[in-house]
């Protein structure tokens, strides 16, 4: 290996760590790496290089092939207050068939507003919400049976 492949490779492993990778395979026809980190604390242990002569054209530079690690996509529905069925039964979004929606995605709802009824033993139960906010998901359908507990709206409080 040339002292700037050694250099580049330092790089590469300075990369991998500060980026918190756990494991990185390169293959480039004549190049092969593999490298396993042991842990976040522990050194890197390079399973294997194996370099094969190279053409006359230089390869290029480790640091030129990766592209910058994403950051960590931020959880969309982190923070969103969740309206949950307090009984069993049949989700109905709106007060009659062809009527329009109690609620929809952007509304602004505030507690003690009807988001929906849900039917149980032939009673039709409104179904209030128990905070303040705008609707950002419907995560229910017209129509479908609901359990107890489960996940009817996120809303977000803020």
């Amino acid at each position: 290996m040339k002292p700037q492949d050694i250099d580049d490779l330092r790089q590469l492993v300075e990369f991998l760590k500060e980026n918190q990778v756990a494991e990185f395979d390169l293959d480039r026809g004549d190049l092969k790496i593999r490298l396993k980190f042991a842990g976040a604390a522990a050194p890197p242990a390079i399973a294997g290089i194996i370099q094969v002569p190279v053409s006359a054209t230089p390869a290029p530079t480790a640091s030129a092939e990766l592209p910058p690690a994403p950051a960590p996509a931020a959880d969309p529905d982190a923070g969103l207050h969740i309206i949950k069925s307090p009984i069993v039964g049949t989700y109905y979004g709106s007060p009659s068939p062809g009527a329009a929606a109690f609620v929809a995605p952007g509304d602004r709802v505030e507690k003690g507003q009807v988001v929906c009824i849900i039917e149980a033993m032939k009673l039709m139960n409104e179904i209030e919400t128990d905070a303040s906010g705008e609707i950002v998901k419907c995560l229910v359908t017209n129509g479908q049976p609901i359990e107890f507990g489960q996940p009817l709206f996120s809303v977000r409080t803020a």
